[in-house]
């Protein structure tokens, strides 16, 4: 009789049963009848189709003298063994699925294990998700498996693996901070706390903005563009906690800020249910929601009625920029960007008073 485990044999325990009892000369038959066990159930263990149970190891141990824990670590130790088997092959269906993935740029931004293998590149992805399988990542990104969780589907938004791996490295970001129950009405008066932030852009700009949205409840975290996935941010609520996924896409103070005043009017004029991604892959939005809080974005860094008071000067001098942005509170690179994007002056045309938003 086998008295030792081997994992590569991945021996089920029916096998040793079947060698105790031939050497007992008992059959099936009388081993059922011995155990109270229907006979069935016994074939179905000497054919290796069935586990045994702790219920069943005590019974043979009565009738075997064979100890309960034997049964039980054998069992215990094969199943273990196919599953691990189990995911192998899954690692194996995987690595046509992670090839679309950057994983050279995970690597390097998000801290993924480095490797050239793509059976390792596979079962790193894999961990990434917390996903048993790919068809498993399928089922959440593109199904919308988990509705209350994740009402978007990427099933049609151009490099989804990218987008996909973006989103989840803020849902891991977003893990590591504590967050006290989430506060509108201080999350609406910490607005003009992020207005003046905003105007001064100092240089631990983020860090303050983070915590000026954590006493509100409110989730910050910043996760640089991956290739083929250009987002500029993401809203979603994780549970009943706001998180804003920043990426500092174009690296212009005047841009970050929109996206981030942007993200901020999803939170607080539209509800809990959907996933706002500011992509131009993604096809499925919102289009009234966009609008919505692109307009809220754009009054609070600078109101159309101030705007018009701008434009109206029939010159601009760098004086007059600087004036205008105390006065309205301000950043100067609003202005520029404001009079670029209706395009009353060139876009190489004020970029003195752009700062760059590098955060890593």
């Amino acid at each position: 009789m086998k008295s030792e485990y081997s994992p590569e044999s991945f021996t089920h325990p029916g096998l040793t049963l079947r060698e105790k009892l031939a050497e007992l000369e008992m059959g099936p038959k009388e081993f059922a009848v011995r155990t109270g066990k229907p006979e069935k159930t016994i074939t179905a263990i000497l054919n290796c189709q069935s586990a045994i149970t702790p219920d069943m190891a005590v019974k043979f141990e009565n009738v075997l003298n064979i100890p309960a824990h034997f049964w039980l670590n054998y069992q215990q130790k094969y199943n273990e063994a196919v599953a691990k088997q189990n995911f192998k092959q899954a690692i194996t269906e995987a690595v046509e699925w992670a090839k679309s993935f950057p994983y050279p740029d995970m690597a390097k931004l998000f801290g993924l294990p480095a490797t050239r293998k793509i059976e390792e590149k596979a079962e790193y992805l894999l961990k990434f998700f917390s996903f048993s399988s790919h068809k498993a990542w399928e089922n959440y990104y593109y199904e919308e498996k988990l509705k209350l969780a994740f009402r978007i589907s990427l099933k049609h938004t151009k490099e989804a693996h990218s987008v996909s791996a973006w989103l989840r490295q803020g849902d891991l970001l977003s893990k590591e901070i504590e967050a006290p129950e989430y506060n509108q009405s201080k999350f609406k008066t910490a607005l003009k706390k992020f207005k003046s932030l905003m105007a001064r852009h100092p240089d631990d700009f983020f860090t303050k903005l983070q915590n000026y949205c954590l006493d509100a409840g409110v989730k910050t975290v910043f996760t640089p563009c991956l290739p083929k996935a250009p987002i500029s941010g993401c809203t979603r609520w994780i549970n009943d906690t706001p998180l804003i996924q920043l990426s500092g896409r174009y690296r212009r103070n005047d841009i970050f800020w929109f996206t981030f005043f942007h993200e901020a009017g999803h939170i607080l004029l539209h509800g809990k249910k959907d996933i706002f991604l500011e992509s131009e892959n993604h096809k499925d939005k919102d289009e009234k929601k966009e609008r919505e809080a692109d307009k809220f974005a754009a009054d609070w860094l600078l109101k159309e009625e101030e705007e018009m008071e701008i434009v109206s000067r029939d010159e601009l001098t760098d004086e007059d920029i600087l004036e205008f942005a105390k006065k309205f509170n301000t950043h100067p690179a609003v202005i520029v960007g404001r009079l670029q994007h209706r395009k009353l002056i060139e876009f190489n045309e004020g970029t003195e008073y752009i700062k760059k938003v590098e955060l890593w």
